[in-house]
């Protein structure tokens, strides 16, 4: 694919994703309230793991050609765009701080979840090199850890032991009664699928143009993957949580978010899996291990600023959003001029 062409299709591939993103979250809402699963954990499981689909291809593609630079970074890369994007999200919400409005326990849980997640890839890629047909035994149990923690996020939805205090500016889940009583229920299930699909043929091309950018410039894998692809495959969460704090689904927004980022450390076991040529793990260099740690940064300050809920800060966003707008910069520029 020659650079001209790449560009073309990153940036064709790009607007689909935006596009389609738009709508996922009108569906994303009405199906919430028809499952009555509350807008945190559909946002967390279902959203989260809709939207993460072109991230899913462009790392599995990326590591089955031999980039697995490019693989990890496009996902580790897209968690800390994705949390980028909340503290966006929360600029474009302007009565009170996005935090402070959507309190969930649920979201609590799916942010150290991931936290304990990225801690678990570290121990992965600095312990001894070892594989079971190529595949890094952590991977597996990244997968493992997922689906046990998902279980626990799930029962805390139904039996929460610590409840966010409720104020006047805290908007609660509750279902909309235009969505419980749908003349085509099925339909919207139908279009979720179809959104989701173009999604996924949207990432497959980030995906491939992505490689021959990377093959072609100068700029090496860690910083496309980090900057690049990372972002264009993670626009669907920026786009749908936007949207969702325009139809007022608070909860939504941020649990597709944090629950999207658990899901996409996923991404590294199924890359380990399409790689070929031994663990994953053990074929990345410092830069992805960099991200990684500027990623768990960003989750931690994300945290503290759910359990804070400063309810107005610098230019009316919680303090947080401000550290997290800063510190993905300030990574952004240590990686390209490392």
């Amino acid at each position: 694919m020659e650079l001209s062409e790449a560009i073309l299709y990153f940036i064709l591939a790009t607007i689909t994703i935006g596009i389609a993103g738009t709508m996922l979250a009108r569906e994303a809402d009405r199906l919430a309230d028809i499952t009555g699963i509350g807008e945190a954990l559909f946002g967390a499981l279902f959203l989260g793991g809709t939207t993460s689909l072109p991230g899913i291809i462009t790392s599995v593609i990326a590591a089955a050609n031999g980039h697995p630079q490019l693989a990890v970074s496009n996902a580790i890369g897209g968690i800390a765009a994705q949390t980028l994007f909340l503290s966006i999200a929360d600029i474009s919400y302007r009565n009170v701080n996005l935090e402070h409005a959507a309190a969930s326990f649920a979201n609590l849980m799916q942010g150290v979840l991931l936290l304990g997640l990225l801690a678990f890839l570290l121990i992965g890629i600095s312990g001894p090199d070892t594989s079971l047909f190529h595949v890094h035994p952590v991977s597996v149990l990244l997968i493992v850890f997922y689906i046990l923690g998902t279980k626990l996020v799930s029962r805390a939805k139904d039996r929460p032991m610590w409840i966010p205090r409720m104020t006047r500016q805290t908007i609660e889940d509750t279902p909309d009664k235009k969505n419980l009583q749908p003349k085509y229920p099925h339909i919207i299930y139908l279009k979720f699928i179809m959104l989701a699909a173009i999604v996924a043929t949207a990432g497959f091309f980030i995906a491939r143009s992505g490689i021959a950018i990377s093959k072609q410039t100068a700029l090496s894998e860690g910083f496309v993957g980090m900057l690049f692809t990372a972002i264009a495959t993670s626009l669907p969460e920026l786009v749908v949580s936007l949207a969702a704090v325009r139809q007022k689904a608070l909860t939504l927004a941020v649990g597709n978010i944090i629950g999207g980022n658990s899901f996409d450390i996923l991404f590294v076991a199924f890359a380990d899996i399409a790689y070929n040529k031994g663990s994953i793990l053990h074929a990345i260099a410092s830069n992805q291990i960099f991200i990684i740690a500027l990623t768990m940064l960003l989750t931690a300050v994300l945290i503290l600023g759910l359990l804070h809920r400063e309810k107005r800060g610098i230019a009316k966003i919680g303090w947080e959003s401000l550290m997290i707008i800063l510190l993905y910069l300030g990574g952004n520029l240590w990686l390209f001029f490392a």
